[in-house]
Order: structure tokens, then C-alpha cells, then sequence
């Protein structure tokens, strides 16, 4: 078995935007903003460590023509203990986070494959935000690591806030795909060992929202600052950036007023303009700088960039504000921080307007520039603000509040002198990437260590390994329903067994499996995966898979789930001979039972980890968060080491369903129930068979020419 060092390997998910190791192009759209900045500055913080060995920063590969050949490159080198990794899922181009969902179990299944070929698997994985979080549990569970979770934002706070600005409920699920955003929260909140947080108002006002709300697991350690990168200006400073900044203005020796964000009407820049050309003595005291993204003509940008940028010229039309405030088209990543120091050398101000601020990166770096800040009063902010007593907060849909703050740090010389200095020493003193590193890793050596990661080398039983691929199929509705049909796909699996494991996965006992098989004539499988994946047995000897039962074992709390359900209508537990010590078992009506929905959110709002499984409109089985058909499918194959991308998988209920989702060969039986998969019929790797039963198996091995292109390997043949 492979030795583990003492030191860590950090394995860190960011799945969307536009993620390199250079020149990052902050503002390029809603999804490249500080997120992508802070992954890239934790990695690198993280590995100055003499306590980690090696950070791995994964990211979603994109081969885009209208984008840098960067972000095609499989593998980009940041130093000598950080990498860049990128990983194929969905379609080569990019695409907005939004439209990632459907590609993420691929993203799992190909990163798994990757992580194969390393020297070691990793100790920790950190997701950041919810479409990462949804990988990061399934690859915890699957390796058996702790999982670290950053939101960055949360779904649940959007929304409310989406309602309030009135968009329909209908207007939001279209949009942001906002019900499976939620729900992977909710699921990174029940499983993450540890959730790190930028502020106390982000643990009490978003996370605050959810059923799987634990503050005892989340700890706020704010992000650090580059302070080579960001720092007061120096005497005599010359400052390129000017020149278009100037061009501008007819008065360009007052102070500037910068605001700096995305292109985003979240970000409340419209209110700014307002305020600014309402105010007659904030125009005679100051400009305007208005640094939003960069264009080359703003009808190529996306529709709501479009529309902000729009409004902004209308506004400044509408003012006459012309000669006072400057909105330059372009400026490039590593020009921030000398448009700080540009500001501050002025004795500027920065302004942060959002409606809601997360945490205030960009408010970090302009206190570290010498720069007084003013800020929204709603989130981040708060925190900032408090600990470096740099500035003035503000409610940002009130004008006159903010053009008073903007007033008292302008007009008054001492004022601004104090939070210019208090700026610069708080962001040393609490915001230094050296401190978070360091608090971080101390986070991490004091988690429970109840993860017990699978062993790299576990040996299959010899007559199983190497095989080219795999056929796993559950039995009812599947294999059953047609004896013709059925024979027929006996026949076939004994024909092809040189290079094909034949695999059943069934939520029925392992007893109850095995006779049912016995009575049809179908032969022990190489691997049976019985009770929805919670055991898994091995050729004709049955040999169990003791790790795997000591594996989904982790937070298992059988007793308490059936004390959380034994009152609920229209639910009525089955015989014990259904029932295993991974698997709940009842008879579901739902005339009578609380939808699937509701039972899942209470079982949430009792802070247990389990995964609920309907099956056929009748069924449900509550097993334990690392177990189900598709995690322990993944697993055996594995052990098998058959690539994932070999396996076909057959399903027709609920319970199937992440069986067929990622990279596997995916196939659904005609009398599928209907319900309970109609989401997978736009998924491109799912084949819909036309016929039942074992037929549909047959029809899709046809379709995928699935035994034409085995290979028989050496010594099998």
C-alpha cells in the first residue's frame, strides 16, 4: 500500500468561470469575479505551508474559440507545489454556471479517473460554491476524505432577494436554475466536515436560512490580501492609468470617488450615478471613476452587462455629467491595484454600493492602498468596517446616505487621514493571506478524523480484474418481465464473459436477490450491489466487501431516522425482512405521505445525513449519505479498474438514477417509471430503449455495439 506523508495534499474545486494562474480577467462576466481571484490566492498561500506537500486547484476544461487558449490546458504549473487542473465535463465551450448542472456528475467521474494516475489521493478536497460543493460530496464520499466548503453565496439568499426585486418564482428557476442550487447546498451542509466562512453576518443571515444550518461547523477565516500587490502609494508615484482617467474630466485635480465591480445591477452602481448627479456639492467636491469590466463595444456583451453599462451613459446623460465622471472602456488585471494607489494618492475615496456584499474583497485591497472606504451596510462589509475602522457604512438604496459618508471623508482632511492609516494597519493586522493560511490549516488538523480514505491498492478477486467493461443492471423491471428476452441476455453475458463483469444492482436483500435469481435462471453476478449500495458481495463465493460497510458507516444513525418518521401519514415500514442495517425500508403512499420533498427536509432539519430513495411511485429507503447504487457502482469499478466510461448502466426508477448520470454508458428501459426519471431524457449519454425488461437491455447493448467493442485483454482470452 501506498505510504501517506505527514504532509497534506489539498485538493481545492472551482468549477465555473475562468480560472488561470495569471492575468485574471476579473469582470470578464458575472462568473469571473473574486471567487476566481480567491481559489488562485488560497492555493498559493496554502502551499507557502511547510505542512502541505502539494494543492491541486481543479477547474472545468474550455476549448473556446472567443476565448485564450489558457484555460484548454489540461494541466498549468503555478509554482512547485501548485497546480492548475482542468477537467472535461459537458460541452468544450464555455458556459455560464447556470447551465453546468446537467455536466457535473461527468466533471466527478473524469476528475476520479485523474486522481487514479496520481501518487496519492488527496487528504482534503475544499469545494467552493454550490455547483463545486455538489462534486465535492460525492468525491468525499467516494474516497472517504473530510469535505471543506466555501458558498461564496447561497441560493436561499438569493432568491429572497430576486423575490424582492420582483422576479416570479417561474423567472428565477429559468434563469438560475435555482431548486438544484439549493438542494446541492443543503447537501454540502449535511455532509461538509467544515464550512469556512468570510463573515459572521454570512453564517447568521445566509447560512442561517437552511435546514442543515450548524454553526458548531463553520468557522469564519476571512480572505487574505496580496500586500506586496496591494499597498499605500509611494512618493512621487507616476501613474500610467491616469492618462485614461484624464480624457475624461474637465477638473481632473479634484478627488476621484472609484467604484470598481462587475457590470452587474447587484452591484447598485445606477443608485451611485444617482446619487452623485443629485448632489450638487459631491460634483464640486469630487469625480466620478467608474471602472466596470472592460468592453470593446457594449452591445457584443452579455444581455444584463448590457443593460447596466446602458443605464450608466443614459444616467450620465441624464445628469450632464459629462468632464466629471470617467468610465474607461478597458484596464487589465495587474492595473487595479495601481488605480488604488492612483485614487488614494488623490485622497479619493473607494465605494462599495452593492445591495449585498458577501465579504468585500475589493474593499480589502483598497484599505491596504491607503484608500477610505464606504461601504453597504449589507454583509461583508459589517465585519470589515469593524475591525478596521476604515471607513463609513451605508444603506445602499439611500442616496443621501451615501452621498453623506462620501462628504465627511472628502471634506474632512483629518477623517480621511485616520482611516487611511487605520485602513492600512487593520488589513496587516486581519487580513493577510499568511494569517488565513495559517488559521486555516490549524482548522483542519483539529476536524474529528472520523474519514477513513479507501486504500489505493485493494485487490479484486483474480478472476474478476482485467476485464474491458461492464454491464450492471438491476433486476426488477429490468432484467425480470420478458423469460424470453431474459434468456436471451443470459446467452449473451456467457458468450461475452471473457471481457465483460457481469454486474446486478438491486434494492432488494441480498437473500431475497439472490433467491429471485436463482428461480429465473440468472447466474451469480461477478459483483452484487444489494440494498440500494449498501453491500457488495464478489463472484460466486459472494465474498463480502467489509471497507464498503465500514465505509457508508460514517454518520449513519438508523435509530433517529425511524424515530424522525415513525408518526408521518402514508408511511408504513416493510417486513423486517426487507430491512438491513443500512437500509429503512417503508411502503410509501403519496395520497397520504408528505411529498418526497418535505420527508427529505425534515430529515435535514434533524441535522441527519442520509440519502432518501423513492422508487416506482411506492418505495421508499432512507441508507446512509455515502451509499447508493451509483456510489458503490463507482466504487467496484474501481476496484476492478474497469474506466467508468466502460460500464454500462441500466436502470428504470428513482432509485437507478446516479447510476446513469456522469460518464457512465446509461440506458432506460421502456417501462421505466415515468416520473422518477423524466429528468434524464435531455441527457446526451442516456439511451431511452423502446423496448421492456431485458429486451431494452439487449436493444441498448445493440445501440452502444457495446460487445463489439470489447477487448479481450492478455491472458483472459
Amino acid at each position: 500500500m501506498t505510504t501517506v506523508s505527514k504532509a497534506k495534499y489539498l485538493l481545492l474545486v472551482s468549477v465555473h468561470g475562468l480560472i488561470r494562474g495569471r492575468d485574471l480577467e476579473l469582470g470578464r462576466d458575472a462568473d469571473t469575479g473574486g471567487q476566481t481571484k480567491y481559489v488562485v490566492d488560497l492555493a498559493r498561500s496554502l502551499a507557502m505551508s511547510d505542512s502541505v506537500e502539494r494543492v491541486d486547484l481543479v477547474t472545468r476544461r474550455v476549448i473556446d474559440p472567443t476565448i485564450s487558449d489558457d484555460y484548454a490546458q489540461p494541466i498549468e504549473q503555478i509554482s512547485d507545489k501548485v497546480r492548475i487542473v482542468r477537467v472535461d465535463a459537458g460541452p468544450a465551450a464555455y458556459l455560464p454556471k447556470e447551465q453546468l448542472w446537467d455536466h457535473l456528475d461527468s466533471l466527478m467521474d473524469n476528475l476520479v479517473s485523474w486522481l487514479n494516475e496520481q501518487p496519492r489521493i488527496p487528504d482534503f478536497v475544499h469545494s467552493h460554491y454550490a455547483d463545486a460543493g455538489y462534486v465535492g460530496v460525492r468525491l468525499a464520499h467516494l474516497l472517504g476524505i473530510p469535505l471543506i466548503h466555501t458558498g461564496h453565496s447561497l441560493g436561499r439568499d438569493k432568491r429572497k432577494r430576486l423575490l424582492a426585486r420582483g422576479l416570479s418564482s417561474e423567472d428565477i428557476e429559468h434563469t438560475y436554475n435555482i431548486t438544484r442550487r439549493i438542494d446541492a447546498e443543503e447537501e454540502i451542509l449535511a455532509n461538509a466536515d467544515l464550512v469556512v466562512t468570510s463573515t459572521h453576518n454570512e453564517i447568521e443571515e445566509q447560512y442561517g436560512l437552511y435546514n442543515y444550518y450548524d454553526p458548531e461547523r463553520m468557522s469564519v477565516i476571512p480572505p487574505g490580501t496580496d500586500l506586496n500587490q496591494f499597498h499605500p502609494p509611494r512618493n512621487q508615484e507616476r501613474f500610467p492609468f491616469a492618462e485614461q482617467v484624464d480624457r475624461f474630466l474637465s477638473a481632473p485635480e479634484k478627488p476621484l470617488i472609484l467604484a470598481l465591480s462587475r457590470p452587474d445591477e447587484r452591484k447598485n452602481i445606477l443608485t451611485l450615478i444617482e446619487a452623485y448627479g443629485e448632489s450638487r456639492a459631491l460634483r464640486q467636491t469630487a469625480n466620478l471613476l467608474v471602472v466596470v469590466g472592460n468592453r470593446d463595444d457594449i452591445r457584443d456583451l452579455e444581455s444584463g452587462a448590457q443593460r447596466v453599462l446602458t443605464e450608466i451613459l443614459l444616467l450620465i446623460d441624464a445628469y450632464d455629467l459629462y468632464g466629471q465622471v470617467a468610465i474607461p472602456k478597458t484596464h487589465r488585471a495587474d492595473q487595479v491595484p495601481e488605480i488604488y494607489r492612483m485614487v488614494a494618492a488623490g485622497r479619493g475615496i473607494f465605494i462599495n454600493p452593492a445591495l449585498t456584499e458577501p465579504f468585500g474583497l475589493t474593499l480589502l485591497e483598497a484599505a491596504a492602498s491607503g484608500l477610505p472606504v464606504v461601504a453597504t451596510e449589507n454583509g461583508g462589509p459589517v465585519d470589515i468596517i469593524g475591525n478596521c475602522h476604515n471607513g463609513e457604512l451605508i444603506d445602499p438604496l439611500d442616496k443621501s446616505a451615501i452621498t453623506n459618508a462620501l462628504l465627511k471623508l472628502l471634506r474632512d482632511q483629518e477623517a480621511w487621514s485616520l482611516a487611511s492609516r487605520n485602513g492600512i494597519a487593520g488589513v496587516n493586522r486581519h487580513y493577510s493571506w499568511q494569517a488565513h493560511a495559517e488559521t486555516y490549516l490549524k482548522k483542519l488538523d483539529e476536524l474529528p478524523g472520523k474519514s477513513q480514505p479507501i486504500p489505493r491498492e485493494q485487490p479484486a478477486p483474480r478472476s474478476l480484474r482485467y476485464r474491458d467493461r461492464a454491464i450492471f443492471t438491476d433486476l426488477d423491471q429490468n432484467l425480470l418481465g420478458n423469460p424470453t428476452a431474459l434468456q436471451h441476455f443470459v446467452d449473451a453475458m456467457r458468450e461475452n464473459r471473457k471481457c465483460v463483469t457481469f454486474g446486478v444492482a438491486t434494492g432488494r436483500r441480498i437473500d431475497s436477490a439472490l433467491a429471485l435469481m436463482k428461480k429465473q435462471g440468472i447466474p451469480t453476478p461477478d459483483a452484487l450491489i444489494s440494498s440500494l449500495g449498501t453491500r457488495i458481495h464478489y463472484g460466486q463465493a459472494l465474498t463480502e466487501d467489509d471497507f464498503w460497510a465500514n465505509h457508508i458507516d460514517y454518520l449513519w444513525n438508523p435509530q433517529r431516522v425511524r424515530r424522525v418518521l415513525e408518526d408521518l401519514p402514508g408511511l408504513e415500514r416493510q417486513l423486517k425482512t426487507e430491512q438491513t442495517p443500512f437500509k429503512i425500508s417503508y411502503f410509501y403512499d403519496p395520497h397520504m405521505a408528505p411529498t418526497i420533498d418535505e420527508i427529505v427536509k425534515l430529515i435535514r432539519q434533524e441535522d441527519l445525513t442520509a440519502n432518501v430513495i423513492c422508487s416506482f411511485g411506492q418505495f421508499l429507503d432512507i441508507v446512509p449519505s455515502r451509499a447508493s447504487k451509483g456510489q458503490a457502482l463507482r466504487y467496484v469499478a474501481q476496484r476492478f479498474e474497469i474506466p467508468i466510461e466502460h460500464i454500462l448502466a441500466v436502470g428504470g426508477s428513482g432509485g437507478d438514477e446516479d447510476m446513469m448520470r456522469g460518464n457512465t454508458l446509461a440506458a432506460v428501459v421502456a417501462n421505466r417509471h415515468h416520473e422518477e426519471l423524466s429528468q434524464l431524457v435531455d441527457q446526451e449519454r442516456i439511451y431511452f430503449a423502446s423496448q421492456p425488461h431485458a429486451a431494452g437491455i439487449l436493444e441498448a447493448i445493440d445501440h452502444y455495439d457495446f460487445f463489439g467493442a470489447c477487448n479481450v485483454p492478455p491472458g483472459n482470452a
